[in-house]
């Protein structure tokens, strides 16, 4: 049988790693009492050490610093396509007039 993967809030994720911290027992043993694999929770610390208050930003949503990025890139590519259109509208234009 198939387990169905599970899914964790960013607050879950947030009070394992603060119990893991707090703890004077080892990681795996935190893990084990919430029921969940210790490489979830050395991942979910990994990440707050790495991305602060932007860690586990959810499902299908980005980091602000990710969405920033892909802001900039979809109007750079607008940008592109109006100045491909400005350019054979230029050379449209120029060679009516000759």
């Amino acid at each position: 049988m198939i387990e169905k993967r599970r899914k964790y809030t960013r607050e879950y994720k947030l009070e394992a790693v603060r119990l893991a911290e707090e703890s004077e027992r080892p990681m795996a043993a935190v893990a084990r009492d919430l029921g969940i694999h210790p490489n979830n929770l050395y991942k979910w610390r990994q990440q707050l050490v790495a991305n602060g208050e932007e860690a586990y930003p959810g499902h299908g949503k980005l980091k602000k610093s990710d969405e920033e990025v892909h802001l900039l890139r979809r109007e750079l590519e607008q940008v592109r396509q109006e100045r491909d259109i400005l350019k054979k509208a230029l050379l449209f234009f120029t060679k009516e007039h000759r």
